[in-house]
């Protein structure tokens, strides 16, 4: 079957092969009953949108909200209208044109924010055809769209598939986007002489039934998204940064991106992209650690300083590679904290001034505590079991101070430090008197 975009938008080198039963996506006219799509896309819908812009839809207003707009608008438009105000609410942490997009609540989920987004997009700048399949409500397809040459976005449900079609017009990318609705597994994607795309990104749902499924399940597998290598060289897997890292290939490359200290998401490589084994890379900066091989970090007591790594420094288990580049040590081979004795800044850790170390017994670090004036803590576990939250409660904390407990190994044993964040480097490693 021979593909054109639904708008005209000059894509006509694009050909989609489909099995039986495949269909590319046209703006209305689809089978099935009312949408909501077709209740939000219309002029109604849209006036109705447009009214709710500025008001909050919270749980206990929805009722009063609802009483007051059926006179005006049938039921179904109302419920749709308000789900949508909430949902662009909630979607204004990600997207800077949220209050113009629309959204599926599983979609907002999943979807990349507009800074992780455009970090994966970069790589495929420039390319001619791009297929983002799974391509949802059109988070990564937009920042595709605006790196690529060309993108067809693939969806097998269609109000997805056409909020997606909205949002990419919304960000000023639409006529660079084209829509098929398939399942990605019947859909073979190609140009119009039958080669094979030049690249693939794909987001596989990894929500079923609306809850999370277990790490590394989604659908289609990862077995099937890793495969697509086979046809495409170039090909990105988005997956959860809880991914078990023996489920990725040897020669492709996993990159674990974060959003200041919060884990958002891990991207697979496939060998025709990866330029390393394992990455970490911090948003909004950009700055990117990698695997290199070396010397192992050595092992030592605590010193003046702990350095906290960064969530996406441990997951991509490049905590060896981070002691290396700051020429620190570790307090146990087999946890994450890093120690020194002079004060370092850098985007992959946290520098915290040591105040106390001592064996874990928590009867004499609750004294200690007490005799700071410690009354607020961050607990920080690492190689040791415990409900941070009981700890915190039989600290019996009391004071006016605040500090971060790091909770760990050394020697075998349970140890803990006392810490402190670091406002004056200059101030000395003096602790709180």
């Amino acid at each position: 079957m021979t593909w054109q975009p639904c708008d005209g938008s000059g894509l006509r080198a694009v050909s989609v092969r489909a099995r039986a039963g495949m269909r590319p996506h046209r703006p209305s006219g689809h089978d099935g009953p009312v949408s909501q799509a077709d209740v939000l896309l219309s002029p109604a819908g849209t006036r109705l949108l447009e009214q709710l812009r500025d008001v909050a839809v919270t749980p206990s207003r929805a009722l009063s909200l609802a009483a007051g707009l059926h006179s005006e608008y049938p039921p179904d438009l109302v419920a749709a209208a308000l789900t949508q105000q909430a949902l662009r609410a909630a979607a204004r942490q990600k997207f800077s044109h949220a209050d113009d997009m629309l959204f599926t609540r599983a979609g907002l989920e999943q979807a990349s924010s507009e800074l992780t987004a455009a970090h994966s997009a970069r790589r495929f700048a420039g390319i001619d055809l791009v297929a983002d399949l799974c391509c949802g409500i059109g988070g990564n397809l937009v920042a595709l769209a605006a790196e690529a040459r060309r993108v067809v976005g693939v969806d097998r449900d269609p109000d997805t598939l056409r909020f997606a079609g909205h949002n990419a017009a919304v960000n000023a990318v639409r006529d660079k986007v084209a829509l098929v609705r398939a399942d990605v597994r019947e859909l073979a994607l190609s140009d119009r002489r039958g080669q094979p795309l030049a690249a693939i990104f794909i987001d596989p749902a990894r929500r079923s039934g609306g809850r999370r499924m277990r790490a590394g399940d989604s659908e289609p597998p990862l077995g099937w998204c890793l495969d697509l290598a086979r046809q495409v060289p170039r090909v990105c897997i988005k997956a959860a940064p809880g991914l078990p890292g023996e489920r990725v290939p040897a020669d492709w490359e996993c990159e674990f991106v974060a959003t200041g200290r919060a884990l958002k998401e891990a991207l697979l490589w496939s060998p025709a992209f990866a330029t390393a084994p394992r990455r970490a890379t911090l948003l909004p900066t950009g700055a990117t650690l990698v695997d290199r091989p070396g010397d192992p970090v050595p092992v030592a007591a605590p010193g003046q300083y702990l350095l906290d790594p960064n969530p996406a420094v441990t997951r991509a288990g490049l905590v060896q590679e981070l002691g290396r580049e700051l020429s620190a040590w570790q307090l146990d081979p087999a946890t994450a904290f890093l120690s020194l004795d002079r004060y370092i800044s850098t985007p992959f850790a946290r520098t915290l001034r040591v105040v106390e170390s001592m064996p874990w017994r928590e009867r004499a670090v609750a004294r200690r505590l007490r005799e700071l004036s410690i009354g607020t803590v961050d607990i920080r576990r690492r190689g040791l079991a415990g409900d941070v939250e009981l700890i915190r409660r039989r600290l019996g904390l009391r004071g006016d101070r605040r500090a971060t407990i790091a909770l760990t190994r050394r020697d075998d044993q349970p140890w803990g430090l006392i810490c402190e964040d670091v406002a004056n480097p200059a101030a000395g490693p003096e602790g709180p008197s």
